[in-house]
């Protein structure tokens, strides 16, 4: 495989399969560089049933999909993790651990991991009982009991949307205050179906399939406690926010107040050529489609800039 391409993409998640399928029906060879599964992060997530059309599957496989689509239209795929990135006479230098690869122009999409709860059993019970995204998975709760830990502005917006689902909320806050604005908590707090539980945090999970025991601790005493539940009856998100991965493009971007690189319409950053796409943008809602959405914008702005330069 030729090193030297016409275009990069670094991160195989929604955002970079878009744009590899929108980049490659332009005809340009495009490479998608990923250290992973397809599909990113949602390829952790056991069931997708929001991407508009497609009904319902796994992460795993809707990765697998936008993949086969991308590489059936031309796009090629390579397996690796980038070090660094350089850029030297207009060129993009991507360092990986098997190969160093260079492009003209680059759309960085290497999305945005969720910070843990930190609490045993958390990994083993991820995607079956415990989740970091209320919009993705709160339909599977309806009529059911969640716990959310946190005590911002994700969790005060993540317990106002379950509770419209789910038939009972409570929200473990960490500390004997919100850090939320107490405006979002005063609406929070109308809610019949929330509970509130100050200086609360979640030490333990465990069950068979699902989680039917959680163990919590008061903060302020040190004590626990165990809380049993019907198994597949109870479910626990995490929201104590999310770090975008922005580390291989910081000294080319600039970032936004939540971490996040700052992009224009067309998901241009201040480095010319390089573009960001998905949920390592800085930006209010981070979802499949809205992370597809910046690839197919990414690519066809890599297309005008690539054309625009005299480069195809």
């Amino acid at each position: 495989m030729d090193s030297t391409k016409d275009l990069i993409i670094v991160g195989g998640g929604p955002a970079g399969y878009s744009a590899a399928l929108y980049a490659a029906r332009a005809s340009l060879d495009v490479l998608v560089v990923e250290h992973g599964m397809a599909g990113g992060q949602i390829a952790t997530s056991d069931i997708i049933d929001n991407y508009p059309g497609l009904g319902s599957c796994s992460g795993a496989e809707l990765g697998q999909k936008m993949l086969e689509h991308a590489e059936h239209a031309g796009a090629q795929s390579t397996y690796g993790s980038v070090s660094s990135i350089d850029r030297e006479d207009d060129m993009f230098i991507v360092n990986t651990d098997m190969e160093q690869l260079e492009a003209p122009a680059l759309i960085v999409a290497t999305g945005a991991t969720p910070r843990l709860g930190g609490f045993v059993g958390e990994d083993e019970f991820r995607g079956r009982g415990v989740s970091y995204c209320a919009t993705c998975d709160g339909m599977f709760y309806r009529g059911k009991h969640v716990f959310i830990i946190g005590g911002g502005n994700s969790a005060v917006e993540e317990a106002m949307y379950l509770s419209n689902i789910a038939e009972h909320v409570e929200l473990g806050v960490r500390r004997d205050v919100f850090r939320a604005p107490r405006g979002m908590v005063e609406r929070l707090l109308t809610r019949d179906n929330i509970t509130i539980r100050y200086q609360t945090s979640i030490i333990e999970v465990s069950g068979s399939t699902f989680i039917n025991r959680i163990v919590l601790r008061d903060n302020a005493t040190g004590e626990t406690h165990a809380e049993m539940f019907d198994e597949g009856s109870v479910g626990i998100f995490v929201a104590v926010g999310h770090d975008p991965a922005t580390q291989i493009v910081a000294p080319y971007v600039d970032l936004g107040s939540d971490g996040g690189v700052v992009t224009d319409e067309s998901m241009a950053t201040k480095t010319p050529g390089l573009f960001c796409a998905g949920d390592m943008r800085s930006k209010s809602l981070r979802q499949v489609i809205t992370a597809a959405a910046d690839g197919a914008i990414a690519a066809m702005s890599a297309y005008a800039y690539l054309e625009e330069s005299g480069r195809i």
